[in-house]
């Protein structure tokens, strides 16, 4: 018989028995499903706030921030600087007006309702032109707020998360009162997180004179932005800095995606390595309880290599059917989960759902097999350096 054929024989026949040892199987199939799930959990933090951030992201529209800014809030622009914007090569025009939006971004008390607490939401001031910059926002209940009017939209995300914010509905920010006249949709961006209203009113409301923070334009296309780049650093009037927003969202997800990663991947690690205890326990006493039997088997004229790797086979197995387990509930329970965390670059809420992807699920079931292997591996090893004579003798 080949070895090919002889690890097929083994293999099955120790699948077979799984049941009559079904105790110490779950014992493994449990601790590697506790690990792939805490896994794809944690990490679905990070891919979800990601998403949510870069889905803003388009290469065609830019992001224009006082030089050397690190983030909105601590940006300033000024009138001037956004009329120099509006006139320069590259920017997009709609009916004959410039798709540039002079912004200020304020970060105002709303109360969540999971906790009835107040936490810090972006109360965004914005040009009419805001809207078109932005491919994917829409407003899908309600209408658009009148300029001059304490009036404010919201994003779809903020109302599912923070309360009082229903078309109608009156909000006081200090003491003034505002009223929610409309939602609106961007593709579950973090637009999604902000409530909108007129940059004057918020100028007026806020004491902040006719100051801006950031310029958000449209592009007549993604190469534009070198020349625009080119044609501002040229002006010493315009000493600013330009990013896609593409590239804006994505330094400003860095920083959370990379805390949550450095947090999930070493608990994973630590979880992984009692998963391998169990592992090694599962299968030592699998080997023991069957020990008599692979005796047999080698004295019958199996080779020692084809009984090692049908019982590293085994091992694995039961450990890809826990990464299965544990990354099917982590999609069950976890996918799509709304919730909001304070973004330490804007140092307001971010709403964003967790998203367990398919990438998440790959590594998990890697991991899984990792496990499997690892764990399976030296009570195969024991199993076949026990001398035949020895373990029909003892068993």
């Amino acid at each position: 018989m080949s070895l090919i054929h002889q690890i097929l024989a083994v293999t099955l026949l120790n699948l077979r028995s799984i049941p009559q040892r079904l105790a110490a199987s779950l014992v493994a199939i449990i601790g590697v499903s506790a690990v792939v799930g805490v896994f794809a959990a944690v990490l679905s933090m990070a891919s979800g706030f990601q998403k949510t951030m870069l889905a803003a992201g388009a290469d065609d529209s830019v992001v224009i921030l006082r030089a050397g800014s690190t983030g909105e809030l601590a940006s300033a622009v000024s009138n001037e600087q956004i009329q120099i914007v509006s006139t320069a090569p590259g920017i997009k025009k709609e009916a004959g007006t410039p798709m540039v939006s002079g912004e200020l971004y304020v970060v105002v008390d709303v109360a969540k309702k999971s906790t009835n607490e107040a936490a810090n939401v972006p109360l965004r001031g914005v040009q009419p032109a805001a809207y078109g910059i932005r491919d994917n926002m829409s407003i899908i209940e309600g209408r658009p707020f009148e300029p001059g009017k304490n009036e404010v939209v919201v994003g779809r995300s903020a109302q599912r998360v923070f309360k009082g914010l229903e078309v109608g509905s009156i909000i006081p920010f200090g003491l003034t009162e505002w009223r929610v006249v409309g939602v609106f949709e961007d593709d579950g961006s973090v637009s999604e997180s902000e409530l909108w209203a007129d940059v004057r009113t918020v100028q007026s409301t806020y004491r902040r004179g006719n100051s801006y923070q950031t310029i958000r334009a449209k592009l007549v296309s993604a190469e534009a932005i070198d020349e625009l780049k080119a044609t501002l650093a040229a002006d010493p009037r315009t000493d600013v800095d330009v990013f896609s927003d593409r590239e804006f969202y994505s330094q400003q997800s860095e920083l959370m995606t990379n805390l949550i990663t450095w947090v999930g991947y070493p608990v994973t690690f630590l979880m992984a390595i009692g998963a391998i205890f169990g592992a090694l326990n599962t299968m030592y006493s699998s080997i023991s309880a069957r020990g008599k039997e692979i005796a047999t088997l080698r004295a019958f004229g199996f080779r020692p290599l084809s009984i090692l790797v049908s019982v590293v086979i085994e091992s694995a197995a039961l450990a890809v059917i826990g990464g299965i387990i544990g990354g099917g509930l982590a999609w069950l329970f976890f996918n799509g989960l709304t919730v909001s965390t304070l973004n330490a670059a804007s140092f307001s809420q971010v709403v964003f759902a967790f998203a367990v992807t398919g990438e998440l699920i790959r590594q998990g079931l890697l991991a899984a097999l990792i496990i499997g292997l690892v764990g399976g591996l030296f009570p195969a090893i024991h199993s076949v350096r026990v001398p035949v004579a020895t373990a029909l003798r003892e068993l």
